[in-house]
């Protein structure tokens, strides 16, 4: 799939949890938006007399986006940084000028394996948008999936009630939140990545999917390398923050 150069429109924008802006776009040009689940995009904002450019995964559904053309982004707010200040100011119909879709953070073509998802904040977005992949690979024989999502509190369990959901509908997948800050009945207390140490762990029959915070995923790859993981069954992808 090629990069491509285009505008976006933007739809809708609310606040999904305290500090995490949801923002639905689709193309000026009216083109259906074409990517591959776990892959991102990267809008071009003008902040003064400079462009910024903020990467940020795709976190709809496949199907979904084909159906209503649109895409749907998770946008972490910080106070007094130049990005949040641009994408607050936004209102319906504004126009964005963004490249993508980007990246190979995405299912494969595996034969029969366990997922294990592993996610701090928003970097749970791209698992977002694979769940009708996982749910095909989950009708066959010999898959399962496990996503693991960090956050502070439960009322920052970002898209938790699609994860909930999907879990309900597929015996297959768990979904297990960590909570680092507040503990709360039913979830783990602490770090996503101490969630994943105290996991049974196959280097032959896991494939472990990190994304987000760059700590948790370099302790988690150190974990994993002492588990006797190699780097094909470790995918992995950064969110670095800028302002």
């Amino acid at each position: 799939m090629s990069h491509q150069k285009f505008n976006l429109i933007l739809g809708a924008r609310e606040f999904i949890t305290p500090r995490v802006m949801k923002f639905s776009l689709a193309r000026e040009d009216g083109a259906k938006f074409e990517y591959t689940p776990g892959q991102f995009i990267t809008l071009h904002l003008l902040w003064q007399d400079m462009v910024l450019r903020r990467s940020y995964s795709i976190a709809t559904p496949a199907r979904q986006a084909g159906e209503a053309g649109e895409i749907e982004i998770a946008v972490t707010t910080i106070e007094g940084g130049r990005a949040t200040d641009v994408l607050s100011n936004l209102r319906p119909g504004a126009s964005i000028e963004a490249t993508g879709p980007f990246g190979r953070f995405v299912l494969r073509d595996d034969p029969p394996v366990r997922y294990v998802l592993v996610a701090t904040g928003t970097g749970v977005s791209p698992y977002r948008s694979m769940l009708p992949a996982l749910s095909e690979q989950l009708a066959a024989s010999g898959y399962s999936a496990d996503l693991l999502l960090g956050v502070r509190s439960r009322e920052e369990l970002l898209f938790g009630p699609d994860f909930e959901q999907f879990a309900e509908q597929h015996p297959g997948f768990r979904f297990c939140p960590s909570f680092s800050r507040h503990p709360d009945d039913g979830a783990h207390h602490g770090y996503v990545q101490q969630q994943l140490a105290r996991m049974p762990l196959d280097p032959e029959k896991d494939i472990v999917y990190l994304c987000g915070n760059p700590d948790m995923i370099d302790e988690a790859v150190a974990h994993l390398k002492s588990l006797g993981f190699n780097n094909p069954h470790i995918r992995r992808e950064k969110y670095v923050s800028s302002n």
